[in-house]
């Protein structure tokens, strides 16, 4: 996994790149719990896969306060419609797990 930590004067930022490899699982629990928040990057060409769900799932029951969704590869989607249906099925998977969507 990649790691990249700095800080500013009044907080500190560490970036972890979690696959949803289950391999790495262990690591992203360990490291989720220290979180005040996470940016959760989807593919808008495939949508939400399962481990979408799962860093959700682990999000929330770790405690981590908030979510920023990235859509990357949205430049891949010629149709407009389809952007608008991840974009409803990521907020749907935030709402399930509490989170604001």
């Amino acid at each position: 996994t990649a790691h990249v930590e700095y800080e500013t004067a009044n907080r500190h930022y560490a970036h972890v790149d979690c696959p949803g490899h289950a391999d790495y699982v262990k690591n992203m629990i360990t490291g989720a719990a220290q979180m005040d928040g996470a940016i959760l990057v989807c593919s808008a060409a495939d949508g939400p896969m399962p481990q979408t769900r799962e860093h959700i799932l682990l999000s929330s029951r770790v405690g981590v306060d908030h979510i920023v969704v990235f859509l990357n590869k949205a430049d891949m989607v010629d149709d407009e419609e389809l952007l608008e249906l991840v974009e409803m099925e990521v907020r749907e998977l935030l709402s399930e797990y509490n989170f604001p969507g």
